[in-house]
């Protein structure tokens, strides 16, 4: 049941509360409730949004945001991200384990992406405007669906031929090793030929995208429409969790959640948990509610007035995300790209909105096109200096006095994977319309925009609880740039960009002056400021609660359980301790099925 009333759970025990319907939220509601005995409650701060256009059309992405009403809804950003499933290399994944969590690997990883996807072919309309690759190790029974969406095959196209052009060669298949690449790897492990998997290379992504309906798949269509019928599941949604509520601990041991105190319609209530509470309100959520819980670093509690109860100093802390900068172009008029640009004008918004009524259309569409690559494979000037600064910048960071516990090991994994040409650096992907916050688009005029990702930043930011009220929103510092290098590497980003648009085909595919930076961001230092006052962060953020060992910062161990209690886990993004060379959705979704896994296991169910 999805309900706005309170009613519906008071005076009411569960076993298990899931504090946030998001993306990992719902996984763990569908799969704790699918045994009939188990009572599971889901508290979602949104609203129900699940028929609304805007989350279930695919192409409006980015536009939901800044809507409150959509941004905070069921489903979490699974139902406003930009539809891409993309999964890390398995050097990212495998990564978690050396940091000290066994079973957090690539095998596992893949083994769980395969059982939550429903992989559709491609449709032959789709098929016949662009020659789409893809292998048979795709997950064809799960509950989320993938298929490659329509899109603007011919920049997509143009894109393709000109990495070519510039050495960078075509992945077929992204989702189970570079078979058509020379750094494919299979490892012996006790018999078995195991693929290792690497992004590197272009190749277009799969969208969370039903080709049945051309409506998105998120986690509220995926996972909790199947179920919301079970007498045994209730998601009360518009619902503000506060805190969580312990039972006294008399002996000095681990303490026991016994339930959860919660806004709804300006009242405060509380509701009791038998077994577990789970914390899946995201990388900002997460951590201002174990600090009002009175879990994290004593000086920020003491600052804020709330008596610790767990000292866990890496609460808040690690945070991670994906900088990223844009330059854009206007298309060749003569060559009629069909792009994204006529939805911004209510005309070509109402002719869309039509055809889709009827499955076609542009209102279909999903991110194609990706690249990714690493420094060393020098493609553009001042790659090999940029790299050596990273590697310099590293070593003096690990040598930091008084770096905290932990951060080391961190920083090394990250130098293997800069030293390592088979591990990525840049992510270059595109949107084929006029992508800024400056400039509008000019009315008949089409245009693409290129973007460039950080994938694996040096800096780490911060989200801390300003004051006792948990209503206040916390401090968010993601302390962007912190380290120099990261500034260097986007600078390469878009020298890279400007590269491509200087190699056929795509040199003739655009027309007049680059848009943005534009030919007045001439030098090295030009671009550097375009870079620091232009950069966005990717709405990826992890890490503030990192699944580490308590010593080295780490606040959830390899069960997810929150150290210093015995029945409160976190199962989201914000666990994971090191940003991945992917968009985040896939490992998003795979915490949720690897945590339902986790506690079911617990309890036997």
């Amino acid at each position: 049941m999805i309900t706005t009333n309170v009613g519906d759970v008071l005076n009411k025990t569960y076993d298990f509360i899931i504090v946030g319907g998001g993306t990992a939220g719902l996984v763990l509601a569908s799969r704790l409730s699918a045994n009939p005995s188990t009572t599971v409650a889901v508290l979602e701060a949104g609203e129900n949004t699940i028929d609304d256009p805007m989350t279930s059309i695919p192409a409006p992405y980015g536009r939901q945001i800044g809507n409150p009403k959509i941004n905070d809804s069921i489903g979490g950003t699974s139902t406003i991200n930009y539809l891409m499933w993309s999964l890390p290399p398995a050097v990212d994944i495998d990564a978690f384990e050396k940091l000290g969590n066994p079973g957090w690997n690539w095998d596992e990883f893949h083994r769980y992406s395969r059982k939550i996807e429903k992989f559709h072919p491609p449709t032959k309309e789709v098929a016949d405007r662009f020659p789409h690759t893809y292998g048979n190790d795709r997950g064809s029974s799960g509950l989320l669906q993938t298929t490659f969406a329509p899109h603007v095959h011919t920049v997509d196209a143009i894109l393709k031929e000109t990495f070519a052009n510039r050495g960078i060669k075509r992945l077929d298949d992204p989702y189970q090793g570079n078979v058509n690449t020379s750094i494919h790897l299979l490892l012996r492990d006790q018999n078995k030929l195991t693929r290792r998997f690497k992004v590197n290379g272009t190749w277009n992504a799969s969208s969370t995208i039903d080709p049945k309906t051309w409506a998105r798949s998120s986690s509220a269509t995926a996972y909790l429409v199947p179920a919301q019928d079970r007498p045994n599941l209730t998601v009360l949604t518009q619902a503000t969790v506060l805190r969580v509520v312990f039972a006294e601990d008399r002996n000095g041991d681990d303490v026991t959640a016994t339930g959860v105190e919660f806004a709804h319609a300006g009242k405060t209530y509380s509701l009791s948990a038998q077994k577990e509470i789970i914390l899946s309100a995201g990388a900002i959520k997460d951590p201002q509610i174990l600090e009002m819980s009175g879990i994290g670093r004593r000086d920020i509690l003491s600052k804020i007035g709330i008596e610790p109860r767990i000292e866990l100093p890496g609460v808040g802390e690690n945070f991670q995300d994906h900088n990223f900068v844009t330059a854009s172009y206007e298309l060749d008029p003569a060559a009629n790209h069909q792009t994204l640009d006529s939805l911004l004008n209510p005309e070509g918004a109402q002719a869309a909105a039509q055809l889709y009524a009827q499955g076609k259309g542009p209102l279909r569409n999903g991110i194609g096109f990706f690249s990714y690559f690493p420094l060393l494979d020098a493609r553009s000037p001042g790659d090999i200096e940029v790299a050596a600064k990273i590697e310099k910048d590293i070593e003096d960071y690990k040598n930091t006095p008084g770096i905290v516990p932990g951060l080391r090991e961190q920083l090394d994994i990250q130098l293997d994977t800069l030293r390592s040409k088979s591990s990525p650096d840049i992510e270059l992907t595109c949107i084929p319309m006029l992508f800024s916050m400056s400039l509008k688009p000019e009315a008949g005029k089409t245009y693409v925009t290129i973007f460039a990702f950080n994938v694996h930043p040096l800096s780490r930011g911060t989200i801390h609880s300003k004051s006792n009220d948990p209503q206040d929103d916390p401090e968010i510092d993601p302390h962007c740039f912190e380290r120099d290098s990261d500034v260097d590497l986007l600078v390469q980003g878009i020298k890279h960009i400007r590269g491509i648009t200087k190699t056929e085909p795509m040199k003739s595919a655009c027309v007049g002056e680059e848009l943005q930076p534009g030919p007045k961001c001439a030098s090295d230092e030009d671009v550097r400021e375009y870079v620091k006052s232009t950069n966005s962060l990717s709405w990826h953020g992890l890490g503030t609660c990192s699944m580490l060992p308590r010593e080295k910062q780490g606040v959830v161990d390899p069960n997810l359980k929150v150290y210093g209690t015995k029945n409160l886990r976190i199962a989201d993004l914000s666990i994971a301790p090191l940003q991945i060379a992917a968009h985040t959705q896939a490992t998003a979704y795979v915490i949720g099925e690897k945590a339902s896994d986790i506690i079911l296991a617990a309890y036997k169910l």
